[in-house]
């Protein structure tokens, strides 16, 4: 076989390659359009009871990461006159001790597992009455701001 001939060939084996991996995602794209339900375990319900609601409290539960870089910034977002409490995988960083911060450590297999987190960082507001009221992941303190008042309403 001649050296044109083998470029040749393995370039049709490449563009087949190609797309079948150009179909893949189309009809991920495809899914996506179609309004694919949201996973089932992202987090609490709203509405469901919040579990270790007795040890906790109503506030807002902060699930944070020490390595993850938005956290800080969501972390210092947080009101303070909202009761918080700083949830943690693992040690916390120094600056998550502050005045009205209960901080929880090594909850790895804990509370991130009682409330179905599925990434840091993640918020879960808890009312008076033990339920949830909201529960989402926050990308920044922007969307940690606008859970607040969407869950304030």
């Amino acid at each position: 076989m001649s050296f044109q001939n083998s470029a040749l060939l393995l370039s049709w084996v490449a563009i087949l390659l190609l797309a079948l991996v150009v179909a893949g995602l189309v009809r991920q794209v495809h899914a996506l359009g179609q309004g694919a339900s949201r996973p089932a375990a992202l987090g609490p319900a709203v509405g469901a009871p919040a579990p270790a609601f007795d040890r906790l409290g109503p506030g807002l539960l902060l699930f944070l990461d020490r390595d993850c870089g938005v956290c800080a910034d969501v972390l210092a977002a947080v009101p303070a006159d909202r009761p918080l409490h700083a949830v943690f995988a693992g040690p916390p960083p120094e600056e998550a001790s502050r005045p009205g911060v209960t901080v929880l450590t090594g909850e790895q297999d804990g509370l991130f597992a009682d409330y179905g987190v599925p990434a840091t960082p993640f918020a879960v507001l808890v009312g008076a009455d033990g339920r949830v009221r909201a529960a989402e992941p926050v990308g920044s303190p922007e969307a940690l701001r606008a859970l607040t008042l969407e869950a304030a309403r």
